[in-house]
This record gives C-alpha cells, sequence and structure tokens, in this order.
C-alpha cells in the first residue's frame, strides 16, 4: 500500500487557481499584499511560469501566466477584462490587511465596515484584476436576524451601514 495521501497535507479540497499576466510580479505583490508565502515555481524557458503555489495563511493559492497559444486566446483576468469570481480571507484584522493589500497596491473597491450578518466586511482588486473579499467576525447573529437584516438593506442598501 502507498503512503501517498490523495490530497496531500496543507491543502484543502478547493485551491483557487489565478491565471495573471505576469505571475513572478504577482507573487511578489501577493507576498506584500497577503503575507503570502511562496511554496515553488515552475519557470518555462521563456521566463514565463506555467505553475507556482503560495500558501496565504492556511490554504494554498496556484498561480500561472497566461499561455494564449496554447489555449487558443487570453484567459488571464487582466486581458478579460477583470474577473467575476472573488477570493475571500477571512482574518483576524480586516481593517488592516486591507490597508497593507492597498499599500502594496490594490485598489479599494469596498471599505471595510460591519456588516449584517455578523462580520467586518471589504474588497480589493489586485493589480492584476482579481477581487478579493476579507472579513472578520465580529458578532454571532441568528438566521432570523440575518434573514430579516438582508431584506431591509434591500429595501434601502444603506441600511447595512
Amino acid at each position: 500500500m502507498s503512503d501517498v495521501q490523495p490530497i496531500p497535507a496543507g491543502y484543502h479540497t478547493i485551491i483557487p487557481h489565478l491565471c495573471v499576466t505576469g505571475a513572478a510580479q504577482a507573487i511578489d505583490f501577493y507576498k506584500a499584499a497577503f503575507g503570502a508565502e511562496e511554496i515553488c515555481r515552475s519557470p518555462t524557458p521563456d521566463g514565463r511560469l506555467m505553475h507556482a503555489e503560495l500558501r496565504v495563511g492556511d490554504s494554498v493559492v496556484f498561480v500561472n501566466d497566461d499561455f494564449p497559444e496554447f489555449s487558443g486566446k487570453a484567459s488571464s483576468a487582466s486581458a478579460l477584462g477583470g474577473s467575476p469570481v472573488t477570493i475571500h480571507i477571512s482574518t483576524t484584522d480586516c481593517d488592516g490587511d486591507i490597508q497593507r493589500a492597498v499599500d502594496a497596491g490594490a485598489t479599494l473597491t469596498m471599505p471595510p465596515q460591519d456588516m449584517f450578518w455578523g462580520d467586518r466586511y471589504g474588497r480589493v482588486q489586485d493589480p492584476f484584476g482579481h477581487q478579493w473579499s476579507f472579513s472578520t467576525h465580529i458578532r454571532d447573529v441568528s438566521p432570523e436576524e440575518m434573514q430579516a437584516a438582508g431584506e431591509a438593506m434591500f429595501q434601502d442598501p444603506g441600511a447595512c451601514e
């Protein structure tokens, strides 16, 4: 019997895999903005990265350069004008981590605020077109309270501030 684990230790079932234009620069940004630790990188002869792995907190993120010559089209978030996907970071310091990302070059898209579902929450866009959200859980909210507050927000979008 093999001792190889089907999901390696330290990896989770779902791993975000980001296609970017300028993967080496993205890795530098993710290190500065999110405290990412580089696990590995596999460059191609022309210097682009076909695969890299970063650890952010207790999670792994894969990063690679765009290779339109193999897929027939550009597929990085910047080439597509952004991404509809948001990568979420649960943290103990939502405000501080958002500020760190902004200081590293991210664009603030939603300042941190206390939300009706019990989290302090905000969002940024990284220089490579990917959306990142951050939250710190600050209070427990019952499903009934969350439902009522959500309905109120849709009646008056300013109600959640």
